[in-house]
């Protein structure tokens, strides 16, 4: 049977360069073929995919007793402890099973009930090979915390008795991605870890009103250290116990599904945290469960675990994690967290990615990781149709972005994680009259052709303590002084909101095919981001959402999140995002402008920081009367009204830079407008 992937000629046909690649990567899909006949044998995916149901502490609903299920091959013995026998440490002991796993059923008790009640705190002991008893945690936990007073976790069996039920279906995915990544302990005014609920009721409205049609939901997945931002789990199938209960969170995404608002989950399987205790680490008492064992399983820069993608119970927990959380949460999609680090052995450090595709098919890179990562969208799109994969990848891999069928990655799209890294170099290290126009445009299409890209100005990395928000690089200090519409716009806080505006729109316009906002960097949030540590003394002053800052109608902070909502209604209308790449027919090094079109309209930019230009010539490639449909330099989003919103601009027959028409428009200073139309 051949393992060439069944739509390899439309891959080569895209893109021909990787002719010369062909044999890697029909042998990357024959090595895929060989773990999808393991899963066919092991019953086939849909079952096990939701190995969940199996597999950990269950609740049988037939007769009230409880069964357990682990895979634990380096274990001499397994026993389960708890509540309900005294903490007993070795009176329930599991059954040995071939292959490595354990298994375990407790009896109803006398009058029926179920002995190990909704709450119940439980504890696996292992017998280690040296004859040990440890403590552990089921891997496949669905519900743990940690007592008062205490950071350790500990697993409580979730199985209440009127368990949440959904009232809202799920969502299409929306062909004009527009993100809004969100975490939900930071997301109140006060100093303190928010819960679900609060998002649910006050911060999802907003979302809404902004015209965001999805949101990315990040530190998910329990991670026993608040301050990781949720990249170091503890428990891949327990969600946040510090944010409420699993059904509180059920109620958050039936909000959101209640809007219309498409839910993403920030899912790690790249890594996992080291701790033993509450982890996956060591689980079974050897350093090789779930992971490699020596130097290949640890991440030497995140110092973590890393997992070997080669055995097929790490397949089984991992394909049932994505199905846990589409199933039972109803999660519509995922953005995978450091892919980069998964594909190659380097995990991409201290490697610059020149673009070269003998970087990418070489033996640098990982195929058991890629295999997985194939193996998780192909799981994901089956299973659920109309699941989203978002891969959080620098290296610009060929072919992450194209199905599985052609020998692709299987993801949707892909971070264009260049985009903010220019801002930040141009902001920190150049003056706004040194922009390089050609090279901002390079940076804001250089993708890959039908692979589709989020494009950001920035995100949660960009707003973490030791970097600065796009806000705060352009204003700095003086927006504790001067963002009051009472005091005076001095020329900084005039350049900040003017560049914060133009900034967000052309990567929005310009960058991809899907856009994403970190929460509260549409209205310029003040200040980095600092979760409570040792070193601020456990503050929580830089871990919470200034609200208040942008409702106050005395704030500058509202002329920003008008203008993001308005640009995001704007794109809604017209669709941009869903459209072909823009055509980018002028970019003037001295004159600092910048002229595209998408989706029948004209985007214009002026980043000059003094020119303004009166009846300059652009090409346009439809005839007819335009209009201004967003201007950045109106009153409502803080800027001084320079252009008359009564103008219509009336095409000549005449080309110009490259396009059949041309017309000619006023463009002032820091200022971006759009035309569309008139029919």
């Amino acid at each position: 049977m051949s393992s060439e992937p069944p739509r390899l000629k439309e891959l080569l046909e895209l893109d021909g360069y990787l002719e010369l690649h062909k044999g890697e990567i029909i042998r990357r899909y024959g090595c895929l073929k060989g773990l999808l006949d393991v899963i066919n044998r092991e019953g086939g995916i849909e079952k096990f995919c939701r190995s969940y149901t199996n597999y950990g502490i269950h609740v049988n609903d037939k007769d009230n007793s409880v069964e357990g299920l682990e895979w634990a091959p380096g274990a001499e013995g397994l026993y389960l402890k708890g509540d309900f026998n005294g903490w007993n440490e070795t009176s329930h002991p599991y059954e040995r099973l071939p292959y490595g796993k354990w298994r375990i059923k407790i009896p109803a008790l006398n009058d029926g009930s179920c002995p190990v009640k909704h709450l119940s705190k439980l504890k696996l002991m292992v017998k280690t090979k040296s004859g040990q008893l440890v403590e552990r945690i089921s891997p496949w936990a669905t519900y743990v915390k940690p007592p008062e007073g205490s950071f350790q976790y500990e697993m409580l069996l979730w199985d209440p008795p009127q368990p949440y039920k959904f009232e809202h279906p799920k969502v299409d995915p929306p062909r004009n991605l527009k993100i809004y990544e969100a975490h939900v302990g930071i997301s109140s005014v006060e100093g303190k870890v928010a819960d679900y609920n609060y998002f649910a009721d006050q911060v999802v409205p907003r979302i809404k009103r902004q015209g965001y049609n999805a949101i990315q939901l990040m530190a998910i997945m329990e991670h026993a250290y608040y301050g990781c931002f949720g990249y170091q789990v503890t428990s891949f199938f327990a969600a946040s116990s510090r944010f409420g209960t699993p059904d509180e969170l059920k109620r958050l995404i039936d909000k959101a599904h209640s809007m219309g608002i498409y839910v993403l989950l920030d899912v790690v399987h790249s890594h996992a945290c080291k701790n033993v205790l509450d982890g996956l680490n060591q689980f079974d008492g050897t350093n090789s469960c779930f992971f490699h064992d020596g130097p290949r399983g640890t991440h030497q820069l995140w110092d973590s675990r890393l997992f070997d993608y080669s055995q097929v119970e790490v397949l089984r927990f991992l394909l049932s994690n994505l199905c846990w959380y589409l199933d039972e949460y109803r999660f519509d999609g995922f953005r995978f967290d450091g892919v980069t680090s998964m594909l190659y052995h380097s995990h991409g450090l201290g490697q610059g990615f020149s673009g070269d595709y003998n970087e990418y098919f070489g033996l640098n890179t990982d195929t058991e990781s890629f295999n997985y990562l194939q193996l998780a969208n192909h799981v994901s799109h089956k299973l659920h149709p109309n699941c989203i994969t978002i891969a959080e990848d620098v290296s610009g891999m060929p072919a992450l972005c194209r199905p599985v069928e052609e020998g692709g990655g299987g993801f949707d799209y892909r971070l264009g994680m260049a985009i903010p890294d220019k801002w930040i170099k141009l902001l920190k290290h150049e003056k706004d009259e040194s922009w390089n126009m050609g090279d901002l445009v390079h940076v804001l299409t250089n993708r890959r052709w039908k692979e589709k890209t989020v494009a950001y100005a920035e995100s949660h990395d960009q707003a973490l303590v030791g970097d600065k928000t796009i806000a705060f690089w352009l204003m700095d200090k003086e927006m504790y002084d001067f963002m009051s519409t009472t005091s005076p716009l001095t020329t900084i806080i005039d350049r900040g909101l003017a560049l914060h505006k133009m900034i967000r729109l052309i990567t929005h316009a310009l960058g991809g095919e899907a856009w994403l906002n970190f929460i509260g960097n549409e209205w310029g949030h003040p200040e980095w981001l600092d979760f409570p540590r040792h070193g601020n003394n456990n503050s929580y002053h830089y871990a919470r959402r200034q609200w208040h800052l942008v409702d106050d109608e005395l704030l500058r902070y509202k002329y920003l999140n008008n203008f993001d909502r308005e640009m995001n209604l704007l794109e809604e209308k017209y669709r941009w995002l869903a459209a072909h790449p823009a055509w980018v027919s002028w970019k003037h090094e001295d004159d600092k402008l910048i002229v595209f079109e998408r989706a029948n309209l004209v985007f214009i930019f002026n980043f000059h920081p003094f020119k303004s230009f009166p009846d300059y010539k652009i090409g346009v490639d439809n005839p007819g009367k335009y209009r201004i449909v967003l201007d950045s330099d109106t009153t409502q989003f803080g800027g001084h009204s320079r252009l008359d919103h009564s103008t219509e601009f009336l095409t000549f027959d005449e080309g110009y830079a490259g396009r059949r028409y041309s017309t000619n428009i006023y463009a002032p200073s820091r200022v971006a407008f759009v035309l569309a139309r008139v029919k």
